[in-house]
């Protein structure tokens, strides 16, 4: 999915209906494909977004900043009649967000215009639970062609959840998206339960406390970097197109997984959601300071 992305800066989120003044404002591309597609741009990869935006003024918006981050758009479809998918962000002192978002339900969910026979050129393929179906077409595509898939499993239908998980290599959830999927807010016993209807590597972000996954039977553990949490906003999508960008260029997952927890932390360090993503020089300097 691609977005638009309003964001405000507030001293706390607030737990009930009230009024609240920001103490900032800015704009930005977001969604979470999109945004790990610029992830994957900006750290020296190839990336090409297939979506769906409207034809209004917000989606030629959105596509011309991914463009400008270097992302391939030339494959997105525009659908007419249709508001482009946008959301309204708080971002609180500490650095956590509430998300409140829009997608049309003009958005057709249709996947049959993909270009799926390109699969076969990629590396590697991420989708999220956002668009299902054009997940499960992709999916069904990069495993007849070898290519390694990764679900970001966000927040989303736990049927879609279940589903996807099973059509792809590399399951990583976000803690929320795992407990939807799997009925507990435990991670350990979530990954357990999620483990064993996946047929490859389940795996859930924890953000400052790392990485955790299921690889063989056996559960493993990458702590994040120390840093101070300035803003959390797209920090998933950064750490999932670094995963896939590491996958891509043949690193275990121990190696992806440490590469990710790298740049989304960097992220974390940055206000304005995905344009605080890194560049792979500061990646690798944080690093190579262990």
């Amino acid at each position: 999915m691609s977005a638009h992305d309003a964001i405000y800066r507030v001293p706390v989120i607030p737990a009930r209906p009230t009024k609240v003044l920001a103490t900032g404002y800015t704009e930005c591309g977001g969604g979470m494909a999109a945004s790990a597609s610029v992830a994957v741009s900006r750290l020296g990869g190839d990336a090409v977004y297939w979506g769906r935006v409207g034809d209004d003024p917000l989606g030629e918006r959105i596509l011309r900043e991914l463009a400008a981050e270097g992302v391939d758009v030339s494959a997105v479809r525009r659908i007419a009649g249709c508001v482009s998918p946008s959301a309204a962000i708080l971002v609180d002192d500490l650095g956590e967000r509430l998300v409140c978002a829009f997608n049309d339900p003009a958005l057709d969910p249709d996947p049959s215009w993909l270009p799926l026979a390109d699969i076969a050129q990629t590396q590697a393929v991420l989708a999220d639970v956002r668009w299902p179906e054009g997940a499960r077409a992709v999916f069904t595509a990069a495993a007849r062609c070898g290519v390694p898939t990764v679900f970001d499993g966000d927040i989303g239908p736990q049927d879609a959840l279940i589903e996807l998980a099973q059509l792809a290599a590399y399951v990583v959830y976000s803690e929320p998206g795992l407990a939807r999927a799997t009925g507990t807010s435990l991670a350990g016993e979530g990954l357990a339960i999620a483990a064993k209807s996946g047929r490859g590597v389940i795996g859930v972000t924890l953000g400052a406390d790392g990485f955790l996954w299921h690889e063989g039977g056996i559960e493993r553990r990458l702590r994040a970097p120390s840093i101070t949490a300035v803003d959390t906003l797209a920090a998933g999508d950064v750490w999932h197109g670094a995963f896939a960008l590491a996958l891509a260029e043949k690193a275990d997952v121990a190696t992806a997984g440490r590469f990710a927890n790298a740049a989304a932390a960097i992220k974390c360090s940055r206000s304005g959601g995905r344009r605080g993503a890194p560049n792979r020089r500061e990646v690798e300097a944080l690093l190579a300071r262990g």
